[in-house]
């Protein structure tokens, strides 16, 4: 997928552009849905128009993981990468890992505003969650990367965050005993090579989704796993508030970037694309998915509470050109704010998200 159809403006769906699968499992979740292989756009209008089951069948959740071709699940590869993601070593003073900043003890974020980087330097964006990439198009807040493994490979070799040198690294873990036979294992024509390294920390970053929510659980027919106020949030989700002309689908996203009119200074994907106004400020739609864990919210960290996030959407943020057409004052009340917050809690499962066991085939 290139630029011209990844940045279309993000009330367009974007299509899961890998074509491999594998089954998985974990603790409750359902294997007779369909595989999610489209994101697609269905106007707000008619979402709200439909009748509630109608809604409820565009927020199932898939049934398998999608793995990309040149990158198919191996127990090896998977059992390698969480390694490499736990390890501190790829760190240029082994300090950090790739889970300093993506922390399944903080909704697989870190809990911070922004992010800290080498030397304990603040970072200038929210650190986002690793949550549900394996069913991601585009990375980054601001997509300046085009697939997972280009991702994992990017804050190891950032001077602002983990310092190494690809080459650095490679020959330090060549030094590592323990590492020969792993990659021997997960690689067995291409051993070890930056390529390699970038494939298995990937492949267990695809593993990590979120678990099976009180959401979930109501879709599916059970009525009372979530309040009537929740209920009537989700029909403002899909309505009056138009939160699902961006965070549609069982991810709830649909992986667009849009100006929502933070007072940030920061031009996000107007960085690459300057001759696009309405990519100025703007930034790409985070799932929502094990939202509870996830605060503070925005790409700035900017927002404390989901209470802020849904009142900043209800005021319609700073107007500007970028801004997005769909940033406008919502006039909810306090009560339709209320109900909105309890729907979003929804989406938060019992159990912290732990990396999705994979099934064989």
């Amino acid at each position: 997928m290139r630029a011209n159809s990844l940045d279309r403006m993000s009330s367009l769906g974007l299509a899961a552009m890998v074509a491999g699968v594998v089954s998985f499992g974990f603790a409750g979740f359902g294997h007779g849905a369909a595989l999610v292989s489209q994101t697609r756009h269905v106007e707000v209008a008619a979402k709200a128009s439909s009748g509630t089951d109608a809604l409820k069948a565009l927020y199932r959740r898939p049934a398998a993981i999608p793995f990309p071709k040149d990158n198919p699940y191996t127990p090896e590869k998977a059992a390698l990468g969480k390694k490499l993601y736990f390890d501190t070593r790829l760190s240029v003073t082994s300090a950090q890992s790739c889970a300093s900043c993506h922390s399944p003890s903080f909704g697989w974020g870190d809990g911070l505003s922004v992010g800290v980087g080498h030397g304990m330097q603040k970072l200038g964006r929210h650190s986002p969650t690793v949550i549900n990439a394996a069913w991601s198009d585009i990375f980054m807040w601001d997509g300046r990367l085009p697939t997972l493994e280009a991702q994992a490979l990017g804050p190891i070799q950032s001077a602002g965050e983990m310092n190494m040198p690809l080459d650095q690294l490679m020959k330090r873990l060549s030094s590592i005993s323990e590492y020969k036979p792993l990659f021997a294992a997960a690689f067995p024509q291409e051993g070890m090579t930056e390529k390699t390294l970038a494939k298995a920390i990937a492949t267990y970053e695809r593993t990590v989704v979120s678990e099976r929510a009180p959401f979930d659980a109501w879709i599916e027919g059970d009525e009372k796993a979530i309040s009537e106020d929740a209920k009537r949030g989700f029909a403002l989700f899909n309505g009056k508030a138009q939160c699902a002309a961006c965070h549609e689908g069982w991810n709830f996203t649909n992986e667009g970037f849009q100006d929502i009119g933070l007072p940030s200074e920061d031009v996000g994907r107007g960085q690459y694309l300057p001759a696009v106004i309405k990519m100025k400020h703007a930034f790409k739609t985070p799932s929502l998915r094990e939202i509870g864990r996830r605060g503070p919210y925005m790409h700035d960290g900017s927002l404390p509470t989901l209470e802020a996030v849904v009142d900043h959407y209800d005021g319609g943020g700073v107007e500007r050109p970028s801004r997005s057409d769909l940033m406008k004052p919502l006039g909810l009340t306090a009560e339709e704010k209320s109900q909105l917050v309890a729907f979003l809690n929804t989406l938060t499962s019992n159990l912290t998200p732990t990396a999705a066991p994979v099934l064989p085939r």
